[in-house]
């Protein structure tokens, strides 16, 4: 007997290759959506072959006739955790577009000029609020920038209402080529 037929195998080596896979499959999934959602037109087919060549890969094993509660759970937990690690790298990727919509009942121009002197293009409309006079300050920002832009924010208005936003495509604008808010320093650029 060999170790694909062993009892070993089918109670531990099949679920945790089921679990490992199906881990790799969702991630890849959960990418794929998120790539459709941005338009990338071209990762999301890729991604979608090798999804679904690990998955029929990995069904091909569970029918050949296991039929046992690990393996099974093995596939439920590998969904799950194929979700969480899909989310997390998608995450840390921090690719795509957002906008925020600032609005600050006073005060706006500090938080005006601390974003344009950082690079960022900013748009502000007068606009009447529940309380009075508000102002709404838009800007489109690289989404690995919304920490920047929130910490310039906070630290001039701490208790402005904000909204966030993916944006699927922009045309032109104004984007900072690095930032560091931190200590100070700030390269513009306009975007191309």
């Amino acid at each position: 007997m060999n170790l694909w037929q062993s009892d070993l195998y089918f109670s531990v080596g099949l679920p945790l290759l089921v679990f490992f896979a199906r881990v790799i499959d969702v991630t890849l999934g959960t990418l794929r959506i998120i790539f459709i959602s941005r338009g990338k037109k071209y990762a999301a087919p890729l991604l979608g072959f090798v999804e679904v060549f690990i998955w029929i890969s990995v069904v091909t094993q569970i029918a050949r006739g296991v039929n046992d509660l690990p393996t099974y759970l093995a596939y439920a937990a590998g969904f799950a955790a194929g979700n969480f690690v899909g989310m997390h790298i998608e995450d840390r990727l921090a690719f795509g577009t957002q906008v925020l919509r600032i609005i600050v009942p006073e005060g706006a121009d500090g938080l005006i000029t601390n974003l344009s002197s950082a690079g960022y293009g900013v748009t502000r409309v007068d606009a009447q609020g529940v309380t009075g006079p508000v102002k709404l300050i838009y800007t489109v920002v690289k989404r690995k920038d919304i920490p920047a832009v929130l910490f310039l924010v906070h630290q001039t208005h701490p208790h402005a209402f904000l909204s966030i936003e993916d944006v699927r495509s922009t045309q032109d604008g104004i984007f900072p080529g690095h930032t560091d808010v931190r200590d100070g320093t700030f390269w513009g650029r306009k975007a191309k």
